[in-house]
């Protein structure tokens, strides 16, 4: 066949494809920052907000950069708790965020703990939001299962793990499992890549307690690891060899936190190593390849301007894996009070959050190292949770 008959079979095929298969949309590349306007920090303390405007989302999608950003109105959340209270479905359908508190003028605090979780469907255009009402008190950490099925809640007020069926964007909750008293404040929760296992952290106590999961039960194992400091975001890597957890310690300095790397061997696991991050740690992240990671420190910018050890910005901080040791790499200053950061799900990029400042902030991965980017994402409310795909 001579080039030009060839040619001509080539339009005639393209002429009657769909236009799916000739301009291929890229796939989307999810996060999602929750962000909350009646709880502010920037004195130092928690401050109830008078009047505030209603808490919202939003939604970026990293196929293209600068990402695409969409605002989601109306979606009550909350600074309390770790900035894990989002977490997407592996499907990347859904999006758990939890509602964990629910303003209360006659407490002295001006709040009391709440149940309830969204569930907002990215299958919908505009996106889906529905509520359903958790089993613990005030769900804050939440991770969904590898298969989807479950989404696992650390109940901070109730001292409990509840465990909920994920089917067709409805959560159902079927069980909830006592691990702690609530003085303990249960913070995050993490499922292994096998779905064998439920690592919780245990904040007051400076523990993480290894539960196991079959099916729709929970089973305390009875399993305490000691971390440096008092645990409050817990991650797997993605292939389930470690689990990572940051805490802070109890001093009123700027001395160095650190990271804790518990080693699974089986059903084994030994806390193995720490390393030094900077002072007060608030979440961090692994990359999809579980290669190396970020984490962001507040660095005394949490401690109200007139603290001796007030910073004015906070820190991030990259680490990397080489084999089964851990050491810190970068630190890069960032911004005030940073609540949450990820990875985004190419690991191309690392955004953060500035809670004070009302902005995300971009960094991009340049071989070996993170470099900030000029460009700033304004989100309308102070930035106090983040999620992104897997």
């Amino acid at each position: 066949m001579n080039l030009r008959r060839l040619a001509v079979r080539i339009v005639a095929v393209a002429a009657v494809l769909p236009p799916v298969f000739l301009h291929a949309a890229p796939r989307h590349r999810w996060v999602l920052s929750a962000n909350e306007n009646k709880l502010d920090l920037v004195t130092g303390a928690q401050r109830m907000v008078p009047n505030p405007a209603p808490d919202n989302l939003t939604l970026l999608d990293f196929a293209a950069f600068p990402p695409r950003v969409r605002e989601i109105p109306n979606v009550p959340n909350t600074v309390l708790g770790p900035p894990s209270n989002v977490a997407f479905s592996p499907d990347q359908r859904h999006v758990a965020i939890a509602n964990s508190i629910i303003p209360d003028a006659s407490r002295t605090n001006g709040w009391r703990p709440g149940r309830s979780i969204h569930v907002l469907d990215l299958s919908q255009d505009p996106p889906g939001l529905a509520t359903f009402e958790g089993q613990g008190l005030q769900p804050s950490g939440l991770c969904f299962s590898p298969s989807g099925r479950h989404l696992v809640a650390a109940d901070r007020a109730g001292g409990t793990v509840s465990l909920l069926r994920m089917e067709d964007g409805r959560l159902t909750p079927i069980h909830s499992l006592p691990i702690a008293d609530p003085s303990v404040e249960v913070a995050d929760v993490a499922v292994s890549p096998d779905d064998r296992f439920v690592v919780a952290s245990l904040t007051k106590t400076n523990q993480l307690a290894l539960i196991r999961k079959e099916g729709d039960r929970l089973t305390d194992t009875g399993r305490r690891i000691s971390t440096y400091g008092k645990p409050y975001r817990v991650m797997f890597t993605p292939d389930g060899r470690f689990v990572l957890t940051a805490g802070a310690g109890n001093g009123n300095g700027l001395d160095i936190d650190a990271l804790t790397v518990v080693q699974r061997e089986g059903d084994d696991f030994l806390a193995t190593g720490h390393v030094p991050l900077a002072a007060g740690p608030e979440s961090f992240d692994i990359s999809p390849d579980g290669q190396w990671g970020v984490a962001v420190l507040m660095n005394g910018s949490n401690s109200g301007i007139k603290s001796p050890i007030y910073r004015d910005h906070g820190l991030l901080v990259l680490f990397r894996r080489r084999g089964d040791q851990w050491t810190r790499d970068q630190v890069l200053p960032t911004g005030a009070i940073p609540e949450g950061v990820v990875i985004t799900p190419d690991g191309r990029h690392v955004v953060v959050q500035c809670h004070p400042d009302r902005e995300l902030r971009l960094y991009r991965r340049v071989g070996s190292r993170l470099r900030e980017l000029p460009q700033r994402i304004a989100v309308p409310g102070m930035p106090s949770g983040l999620g992104a795909a897997r």
